[in-house]
């Protein structure tokens, strides 16, 4: 009886993903009790965020790719009329429309895209595998900058650009040549000052902070001072967990979300920030290993797009808080305290997960 239900938990979970997922999941336990002031409710909290996504994992492990192949269409489209729906009656938080509030529950559509936007483009692409032309490139950038848009107008510059992201790596991996990769990003260059232009005051402000924090220091830069300060304070070994000084005498902000990474590298230093390095990189190595894999071209677009949004997280996160990119609210995965972020994080492991262990044995 208990080795048929050890079979009914574990069937369709790629144990090696999820060794490297745990690991990181306990680091991220660790670090959130001491960035919280070792606080239990924080912790308590986090902990059921963690058993939610968990289970949200397994479940999307048990769904064969090509049940995600059916449903794409219908949620991106679903995704969509719900950020319309927050375009025109979305609640408004700290100057912000981000949440759509549908009277049982409060939720935010930006994230359902995170997952809905490259399994919409995986799915374009599988069905036109045959024979694609610049069209497709060009319908596939259409159906990427419409959420895109609608995200930028919240406005969240952090999601949206991890939802450009994602649908650029589907894109790419479906074969866009370099030439017009190169193009697009010439294009990018000229139109900055356009973009620039279009930017809120905030967000401009966030770029000329990451040129010279130093000029507003106690406004625009503090979060980007304080965090290097944290950083480069951990030295080679860390100060030791629970002793960090830029943590636990509140000159840290956002301790235990967006600048969790600062807390670490303060309390575990450069050897620990090595290590945290590596695990990352074990499982962006074994989503990249699912991807190669992966036995049809819905699969390897997804499953290469999961794992790529994956690094970018990371990437942006770490880049913010070091202070080589601009402040834009992106958690560091798996680690940060949060819901709705560690679920779609989650959704999009089991979804690897489920490429990985529905393949079809060839037969010899």
């Amino acid at each position: 009886m208990v080795r048929r239900l050890a079979l009914v938990l574990t069937a369709h979970i790629d144990g090696i993903l999820l060794a490297f997922i745990g690991m990181l999941v306990g680091i991220g336990v660790a670090v959130l009790y001491s960035a919280s002031g070792e606080s239990f409710p924080r912790l308590s909290g986090q902990l059921v965020n963690l058993a939610v996504a968990f289970a949200v994992m397994w479940l999307a492990a048990k769904i064969p790719p090509n049940n995600l192949m059916r449903i794409a269409l219908p949620a991106y489209l679903f995704g969509s009329l719900l950020l319309i729906g927050v375009a025109l009656f979305g609640d408004i938080t700290n100057g912000a429309r981000r949440w759509l509030d549908l009277g049982v529950v409060r939720i935010q559509p930006s994230e359902l895209m995170k997952i809905a936007v490259p399994m919409m483009l995986a799915w374009y692409f599988h069905r036109y595998e045959g024979g694609l032309q610049i069209r497709h490139y060009a319908i596939a950038t259409a159906v990427l900058l419409v959420p895109v848009v609608l995200i930028l107008r919240q406005p969240d510059l952090g999601t949206a650009l991890l939802i450009a992201a994602s649908g650029f790596y589907v894109l790419f991996l479906a074969g866009l040549s370099w030439r017009i990769i190169g193009g697009l990003a010439l294009a990018g260059i000229a139109a900055a000052p356009v973009i620039w232009n279009l930017m809120h005051d905030y967000q401009r402000r966030r770029v000329l902070t990451l040129l010279d924090p130093t000029q507003d220091p106690l406004g625009a830069g503090y979060h980007t001072i304080q965090s290097t300060i944290a950083v480069g304070s951990g030295g080679l070994a860390g100060k030791g967990w629970l002793n960090g000084t830029q943590t636990h005498l509140d000159f840290l902000p956002e301790r235990t979300t967006d600048f969790i990474f600062a807390v670490f590298s303060e309390e575990f230093g450069l050897i620990g920030n090595i290590l945290l390095l590596v695990l990352f990189l074990a499982v962006i190595g074994r989503g990249m290993v699912i991807t190669a894999n992966a036995p049809t071209t819905f699969a390897r677009l997804l499953a290469g797009a999961i794992t790529l949004g994956f690094f970018t997280y990371a990437f942006v996160n770490m880049g913010m808080v070091s202070g080589i990119l601009p402040v834009v609210g992106v958690p560091l995965p798996l680690i940060s305290y949060g819901g709705t972020s560690l679920v779609t994080i989650c959704l999009g492991f089991g979804i690897l997960m489920s490429i990985q262990t529905h393949r079809k044995l060839v037969q010899t």
